[in-house]
């Protein structure tokens, strides 16, 4: 039987099934492990600049605290298929329907990746190729925009993303994009406020997900406002996917027809996934013909949009999506939440604005501009970073200052979760950084004086907590 058409026998199967039928098609190599052992060794031997380099990252990484919600942390796992010899594979076009040869093995990584993509989104259509989540958007824009098409999505300074139709981006070079806006008030989605602008505007695709809004994103309302004026949905959910994984958060994949996600934010390798629900083969008009939005989205992929693939980047979405199935990965999305809201109550009681007045994700933004007169976002990521307290500025709604200062500061808590840290930990982490910010002296927008004997101190604790939590 041929190699391909295993593995189609083997999509019909769970995972354990389709493992044992590649297993019968490719067999171990018994040199493989030999080969790949002494990576970071070998790694040395050539370039000692960059070894050295990789090891000081890992020391940051280990000796201080890591609170960007746009940033988590891959398993060994995860790093091993990264750093395989699958890199080496090139290829263009998708499982069956490859331009070069030798391409059984990645067809059964791939394949295995598309297999757990699905399951574990519950979609049921899976492009695991796109090289980043804003290749991923770029790809669905191209596949159903024409130049000139209108979008309609948040705009960047409400929490949106800059991929989302930004004007020094993509979508803001070829499309017409108008851009909606959370409640002044309440900072929070208005959805009748969304449908009146989509009934005025009449964009051909509305962009719903954030990348710095913590409330519950209400997907099935976006679909019917989608379908009250005739356009396509996309649901950027970068910042959220492991928690929809888990459950945590509603899904959008049978609400929105494109459903997109980096794979590097909900702990995985750098790189994008498009899902597509119960839309995936509604017809659309393509090149004077009618075909099916999961056969557009392919085609625009390769050879419309990007060439061959980074395998090694899909063999570790394979195990990557193999660990989103599991337990452990579920329990560990709830309690990002958890401490999350726990940082944010802490945070409440000291006296800080919290946006929305809290969080139902992994994420909040604080309005620093509100505690401190002088106090902004820049000033204080700058400072807390001195102290070995890893943030960053984030412009906040209707802020008053520029990109490069903004008003607002954005904590995340994936990183210090998946490292063991709970409640306790979150209490100790608000107290170390109100201190610092409670003791800086702003000088400017961007510029502040810092007390030596505060930065070493609050370091010292930080690589003390730091320590007791060790990178998994």
């Amino acid at each position: 039987m041929p190699v391909n058409e295993h593995i189609s026998k083997g999509l019909r199967r769970n995972d354990r099934q389709l493992y044992e039928v590649i297993e019968s098609i490719f067999p171990t190599v018994p040199n493989s492990a030999t080969y790949h052992r002494g990576l970071l060794e070998a790694l040395g031997q050539v370039d000692g600049e960059v070894s050295r380099l990789i090891a000081a990252e890992h020391d940051r990484l280990q000796n201080t605290l890591q609170l960007i919600a746009a940033e988590n942390q891959c398993s060994r796992a995860v790093l091993a298929a990264l750093g395989s010899v699958v890199q080496n594979k090139t290829t263009e076009g998708f499982v069956g329907s490859r331009f070069h040869g030798g391409c059984e093995v990645v067809d059964g990584l791939e394949t295995l990746a598309v297999t757990r993509a699905k399951e574990v989104f519950g979609a049921q259509h899976a492009n695991v190729q796109p090289h980043s989540g804003t290749g991923a958007n770029q790809i669905v824009l191209t596949a159903i925009l024409e130049t000139g098409d209108r979008i309609l999505s948040l705009a960047m300074d409400q929490g949106g993303h800059v991929s989302h139709g930004a004007a020094v981006a993509f979508a803001g070079k070829f499309f017409e994009v108008e851009q909606y806006h959370v409640d002044p008030k309440s900072f929070l989605l208005d959805y009748g406020a969304i449908r009146q602008q989509a009934l005025r505007f009449r964009p051909r695709l509305i962009i719903c997900g954030a990348s710095a809004y913590s409330r519950i994103i209400d997907f099935a309302a976006y679909r019917r406002i989608a379908d009250e004026v005739g356009a396509y949905l996309m649901a950027d959910i970068s910042h959220i996917s492991g928690l929809i994984a888990a459950g945590v958060h509603p899904s959008p994949v049978d609400h929105a027809h494109f459903t997109t996600t980096s794979t590097y934010k909900p702990g995985g390798p750098r790189g994008g996934l498009i899902l597509m629900g119960r839309d995936f083969d509604a017809p659309i008009q393509a090149g004077g013909r009618s075909v099916p939005l999961w056969e557009r989205i392919e085609k625009t992929t390769f050879p419309g949009f990007q060439g061959t693939p980074y395998l090694n980047n899909i063999a570790a979405k394979a195990v990557f999506f193999r660990e989103m199935l599991s337990a452990e990965y579920k329990a560990r999305q709830f309690k990002i939440v958890e401490n999350a809201q726990v940082l944010a109550r802490a945070f409440d009681r000291i006296g800080y604005d919290i946006l929305t007045g809290g969080t139902d994700n992994h994420m909040f933004c604080i309005n620093v501009g509100h505690f401190r007169e002088g106090l902004t976002g820049a000033i204080a990521q700058h400072c807390l970073e001195e102290c070995g307290i890893i943030v960053n500025m984030n412009r906040l709604p209707y802020d008053p200052h520029s990109p490069r200062v903004t008003s607002g500061m954005r904590l995340g808590t994936p990183i210090v979760t998946k490292n063991g840290m709970g409640q306790t930990q979150m209490e100790a982490i608000a107290g170390l950084i109100d201190n610092v910010l409670t003791q800086v002296e702003p000088a400017g927008s961007r510029e502040y004086r810092l007390d030596d004997r505060l930065r070493l101190e609050t370091k010292h604790q930080v690589e003390d907590l730091c320590a007791r939590f060790p990178m998994v």
